[in-house]
């Protein structure tokens, strides 16, 4: 448990929210195409990828803008793109988001992208587009500018160096000192064996093959590779180093001492975009008012949650508030959101490759066959999403007598239940709404249904998805519940 946790929940449900953090640095389209493989090609020996759908997500310096965005911060992006589709496609998804972009300059060079493709959550093939070039002086010169202006009024500055050519020393050395004298802190995820062009910032968040190549000191050597990082905080004038020892954790070297955060436990897909996370949530908390140690505590936290997807998929804030409220939660509370919530967390899951599952239902009194249906729906795919009829909603369908049990109570029933992975409540007379809002890949509706009959099958199909019918377990409906009930009562 960290410590200050009611402190750490106010910062991430609305302290977040209140801060400007600049992100500089080299951002890029990540794209995923996702299939099957079962088979080789006779052409050539490669797998053949029966191709199901693909996602885009901005990555880079964009992927560290994404994480703040998550956790509610203002994000501005400062960088470079070119005039291209791939411009087109990483600005929709910025605006989305509500990512500033008045710092990036337009270039001749091309946005950098980089698509994987992937077959069953194992990536076969990566084609990356990108230019070698140094970008243009003048180019150089508008960035420049542009982040000195937007300097003003930020809590923070992160230098995302992905060695693209952004991050000169020329500019690093501008913004750190304009920031230094401002008061802003500056965290730096470095590409570099030379520090020298981050002298001055608050922190350099190196992982350990980084801190090596800085350093001159073998990964296997550690107690020795941290002494020397050590060294660097007078040589360069940090504040502290952040150094991420992936599945050891994340250490804070000061001059006089040493911090350490071990990993949290969790089953690791991906670690791609992990570092982005760490920095964003690090910068964040500080800027927020954390000292370093929790702030680094709470930085493993969010790594742990984003290495548990596939792709660069960044934190959401209801995410780490379910990760830290876990062990004093027994009733599942947060698998319960409002529409809008339970769309973005849709969006996450289908972003990390996982299937959506949509059943609806008053679940007034649970019963055997919901539970069958509930358990038969996770056959179908490997996240399941629940809609529950409101008490008005329930009360119009059933009669003024239900429910019997409030909405609050059923929600917080089917959350707790395993199967469950979410659930969501609506008012209307059908979930028709909420179906058309989180687009399952399948539909799951249970009794003497046919497929015309299923409210949201058209729906369902237009946009690829199927329906499933699971029949009633006989004898076992809320109805005969009540009535045997009624019958004992007498």
């Amino acid at each position: 448990m960290l410590p200050n946790l009611q402190t750490i929940l106010g910062l991430l449900e609305g302290g977040y929210g209140k801060l400007r953090i600049l992100v500089i640095g080299d951002l890029m389209l990540d794209r995923y195409i996702w299939g099957d493989v079962d088979r080789v090609s006779p052409e050539a020996p490669v797998p053949v990828l029966l191709h199901a759908h693909r996602t885009q997500r901005p990555g880079g310096a964009a992927n560290v803008a994404m994480n703040l965005a998550g956790l509610g911060v203002q994000a501005v992006l400062a960088g470079f793109w070119g005039k291209d589709a791939e411009q087109a496609e990483l600005a929709e998804l910025l605006r989305a988001e509500k990512i500033g972009v008045a710092g990036i300059v337009e270039t001749v060079r091309p946005t950098i992208s980089k698509t994987r493709i992937v077959g069953r959550n194992q990536q076969l093939l990566r084609l990356d587009i990108e230019s070698n070039d140094a970008p243009a002086a003048s180019e150089a010169a508008e960035l420049e500018k542009r982040c000195l202006q937007l300097l003003e009024g930020m809590d923070a500055v992160i230098l995302s160096d992905y060695a693209k050519g952004v991050l000169s020393s020329a500019l690093c050395q501008s913004v750190i000192r304009a920031a230094r004298a401002r008061k802003v802190p500056v965290f730096v995820d470095p590409k570099t064996r030379d520090f020298t062009k981050y002298d001055g910032a608050t922190t350099v968040c190196p992982n350990l093959n980084e801190l090596s190549m800085a350093t001159g000191v073998p990964t296997h050597q550690v107690d020795a590779l941290l002494e020397a990082g050590q060294q660097l905080l007078n040589k360069h004038q940090f504040d502290f180093l952040t150094v991420t020892m992936s599945e050891r954790g994340i250490r804070i070297l000061r001059k006089d001492g040493i911090f350490h955060s071990p990993a949290r436990a969790r089953d690791v897909f991906d670690v791609s975009g992990a570092g982005d996370t760490v920095i964003a949530t690090l910068a964040a908390s500080i800027a927020g008012g954390l000292d370093p140690e929790t702030a680094v505590q709470l930085a493993n936290v969010a790594a742990a949650i984003v290495v548990g997807k596939v792709g660069t998929v960044p934190v959401a804030q209801h995410e780490i508030v379910a990760e830290l409220t876990t062990s004093t939660t027994q009733s599942g509370r947060d698998k319960i959101l409002n529409l809008e919530r339970m769309v973005k967390r849709a969006e996450e899951w289908r972003a990390s490759g996982e299937s959506i599952v949509f059943t609806n239902g008053c679940f007034d009194i649970l019963h055997v066959g919901h539970i069958t249906l509930l358990e038969d729906c996770r056959n179908f795919g490997s996240k399941l999403i629940v809609g529950l009829n409101s008490d008005a909603s329930v009360g119009r369908l059933k009669g003024p007598t239900r429910p019997l049990v409030d909405e609050t109570a059923r929600a917080r029933v089917m959350a707790a239940l395993a199967a469950v992975d979410a659930v969501a409540i609506f008012t209307e007379d059908t979930p028709l709404e909420m179906i058309r809002a989180l687009k399952p890949d399948v539909l799951v509706k249970g009794g003497d249904y046919s497929e015309a009959t299923v409210v949201g099958a058209e729906d369902v199909h237009s946009w690829g998805g199927r329906v499933q019918i699971i029949p009633t377990v006989q004898g076992y409906s809320t109805t005969n519940v009540v009535n045997k009930m009624a019958k004992t009562d007498k």
